[in-house]
């Protein structure tokens, strides 16, 4: 087995901060600028082309579902035809959908372009979390995947604000090529990356076994889908929410979020590195609890943005830490497949949440898809906690 230290780091075995870490984060922020950008403004260019609070659900979900069905794949290729085959297929991909958005004219158009999207999004991202865990040292890998998520944080910083400013100022043409031209900055930076070597398996048919998930990565992994239904629910709806009940700024909601989840990931891995995860994601979740507990009632723009701070500290916290806790009892040959796991349920609690708010709000009301984002959230911490007694009870048994 090649040590993946041999490859990427400059002299120093347990440093991270290395020019290949550099490089990956940096293309990682400009992809996630380039998707940030266009998360709050597709619900409004749906609006313009016609659509609904049902269609907003569903364009919306979509591209979650189709990143999903890609990652099983992506885990694989991963492993069997590299690092790069992988991520620079998905950035291209992603790169030709956003700036088709350009032109589209038409739902249904749409519609296509947000299934390419994801399946490049599918690629992307999941390569993108393998090759930073590949480059931090295995004892420093909370801390370092938290430092790898900050590059996400910062486009979630300033991307859907830029996002709906320009919106504002120009138009949806110029907006999406400006976008695809961010994804193109982090396609020719993944070309300088020097990528882990595939491990050839001595075993040809376990090689070519097609399995869909990592099984040592699914308790996190579940624990993420009750997390990531909140993320459907404020990607999708919070702006046209917020317009709704006369509350302004929303820009400063998502700058006030990403603030404090990047603060987050300043502390969090590093106490999941000394002492796991039972003092990061019960705090954590609880903060993220509250945060939908406000937003359902959301009275004024004070309580919007101590909401948005609440979200970040918690979201910032959790997410790193069960990204860490997914690869972390993998093979290092299933090292990809782990994080095709952990990004899988990702999209699939930002799609269900998309799809089934999107229900929610034409139904009844934008509040009630926070409130059921809250019980989301209380079943999380309901399933943690069932995991924790199982440990225990596994624990004593065994001495």
């Amino acid at each position: 087995m090649t040590d993946p230290q041999s490859v990427y780091s400059d002299g120093n075995p347990d440093k991270i901060w290395t020019r290949d870490f550099i490089r990956i984060c940096l293309a990682n922020f400009f992809i996630f600028l380039g998707f940030q950008m266009t998360l709050p403004t597709i619900p409004l260019f749906v609006e313009k082309l016609g659509g609904n609070d049902q269609l907003i659900g569903i364009i919306v979900g979509v591209f979650t579902f189709s990143a999903l069905l890609l990652r099983p794949y992506a885990g694989h290729a991963l492993e069997s035809r590299g690092r790069q085959f992988v991520y620079m297929i998905g950035l291209g991909v992603f790169v030709l959908s956003v700036g088709s958005y350009a032109f589209a004219t038409s739902i249904v158009f749409l519609f296509i372009m947000r299934i390419l999207q994801g399946m490049g999004w599918g690629f992307s991202t999941t390569a993108a979390g393998t090759i930073a865990t590949d480059i931090i040292p295995p004892a420093r890998r909370g801390e370092g995947m938290g430092y790898f998520g900050l590059s996400g944080n910062l486009a979630l910083a300033f991307g859907p604000s830029l996002g709906l400013t320009l919106a504002g100022v120009m138009s949806f043409t110029y907006l999406f090529l400006i976008c695809a031209a961010l994804g193109l900055i982090a396609f020719l930076l993944s070309s300088k990356i020097h990528y882990k070597k595939v491990e050839k398996s001595p075993n040809k048919s376990v090689a070519m076994k097609m399995d869909i998930f990592e099984k040592t990565a699914l308790q996190p992994a579940y624990l993420l889908f009750f997390i990531t239904v909140t993320f459907g629910g404020i990607a999708s709806f919070l702006p046209i929410y917020a317009e709704q009940k006369g509350i302004f700024g929303i820009e400063f909601y998502f700058l006030t979020f990403a603030i404090f989840l990047m603060i987050s990931r300043t502390f969090s891995g590093k106490i999941y590195d000394h002492i796991g995860h039972l003092y990061v994601f019960l705090p954590g979740a609880s903060l993220i609890f509250v945060a939908m507990l406000l937003l359902s009632w959301l009275p004024s723009t004070f309580i919007m943005l101590l909401a948005a701070s609440l979200y970040g500290l918690g979201f910032g916290s959790v997410q790193p830490t069960l990204q860490a806790w997914s690869v972390e009892k993998a093979a290092e040959n299933r090292k990809g497949m782990a994080n095709a796991t952990f990004f899988s349920f990702f999209d699939l609690g930002v799609g269900c949440g998309a799809i089934i708010f999107g229900q929610i709000a034409f139904i009844f009301d934008y509040y009630m898809i926070y409130l059921t984002a809250a019980c989301s959230v209380f079943l999380s911490m309901i399933l943690y906690s069932f995991y924790l007694v199982k440990a225990r009870k596994k624990l004593k048994q065994s001495l």
